[in-house]
């Protein structure tokens, strides 16, 4: 008789398959393989909010050059595009592992980060917010389908995602609860619609505040789209009656052209990475124009299968007295 643990591992592995099929499909990608680590010094790592530290160590066989572990792949991918020679419409997805020690632990975080992360060439005229709302609505058509298969296998697990998607600019949701936080804005918008993209996050906003932080070098934050606002990148987020909360699944945007990179380099007060070997390529036309983003694995499992909290999905390391509390609440972690 198979335990409830070994049961609960062959639920992620039908979200991971299902979603992976669904979403290759949808987007037109092909799966790669990815690094767990990058040399240091060359720009190619994910500096997400450009405050987290990576885990760094020296390689003897290279002099003891530093490596450090990737955070994310979202410049790691555009270098990979090139390599691949792919045409415009054609793209890529690799399963990432990241660590990133200094993430708060929480229901929602661990140290341990995976990721489908997905890259897309794409053509000049792409870059519209038109050509992005499309993208993020075949992602969620891909996240839509996946919930209803893992239903039909498990009637007690209920679908219940709209079918569509809402959108919404980072300015519009400040404009819309000028007096709430931004995750308290996030939580409003996202329990009135279910799923929602919030376009735009990186930029100030009008209130002089951001909504959240953005690195300066994979997502263009600050090219004005067609609807008159900044940000042609956003987040996904549902709504999780389970934890009563605003729930992120993913983080994408069209990739910065060299004119949006020289822009936000300067405006987060950060031109010298312009000599960087990944920054170089781009600002000598050597990569080609591109959209991508990470969905969250462990993220999309938890959310599909109604599952309290993220160690119950992945295995990670936590503190003890953690652990303790979580098994009185009958949560048994990984």
């Amino acid at each position: 008789m198979s335990s409830a643990l070994l049961e609960r591992e062959k639920l992620i592995s039908l979200v991971k398959t299902t979603f992976s099929q669904h979403l290759q499909t949808n987007l037109n990608i092909v799966p790669v393989s990815g690094p767990l680590v990058v040399l240091d010094g060359t720009g190619i790592n994910d500096d997400l909010n450009n405050i987290e530290r990576p885990v760094k160590f020296p390689i003897k066989a290279l002099n003891d050059n530093n490596a450090v572990v990737v955070h994310s792949l979202a410049k790691w991918k555009r270098l990979r595009l090139k390599q691949l020679e792919l045409a415009p419409g054609e793209g890529i997805v690799t399963d990432m592992r990241a660590l990133r020690p200094d993430e708060d632990y929480s229901p929602i975080h661990s140290i341990y980060v995976d990721q489908w992360d997905w890259e897309k060439v794409i053509l000049p005229q792409n870059r519209n917010l038109h050509f992005l709302k499309d993208t993020v609505t075949t992602i969620y058509d891909a996240i839509v389908a996946t919930e209803n298969e893992v239903e039909a296998k498990f009637p007690e697990i209920k679908a219940i995602l709209p079918n569509q998607i809402t959108f919404i600019s980072s300015e519009e949701l400040l404009q819309k609860y000028p007096n709430l936080t931004p995750k308290q804005r996030e939580n409003e918008i996202a329990k009135q619609h279910g799923a929602v993209f919030i376009y735009g996050i990186g930029h100030v906003l009008s209130n002089g505040d951001f909504h959240d932080g953005r690195a300066a070098d994979y997502d263009d934050w600050s090219t004005e789209n067609e609807a008159g606002f900044k940000g042609l990148n956003g987040d996904i987020i549902v709504w999780n009656p389970i934890l009563n909360m605003a729930f992120e699944l993913s983080s994408m945007g069209i990739r910065v052209d060299k004119k949006a990179l020289l822009k936000q380099l300067e405006i987060r007060n950060a031109l010298d990475r312009k000599d960087l070997f990944f920054h170089k390529m781009l600002l000598n036309d050597e990569l080609t124009e591109a959209i991508g983003g990470g969905i969250g694995q462990s993220r999309l499992c938890m959310f599909l299968l109604k599952l309290k909290h993220i160690g119950e999905v992945q295995v990670s390391i936590w503190d003890e007295n953690i652990k303790t509390e979580l098994k009185k609440d009958n949560i048994t972690l990984l």
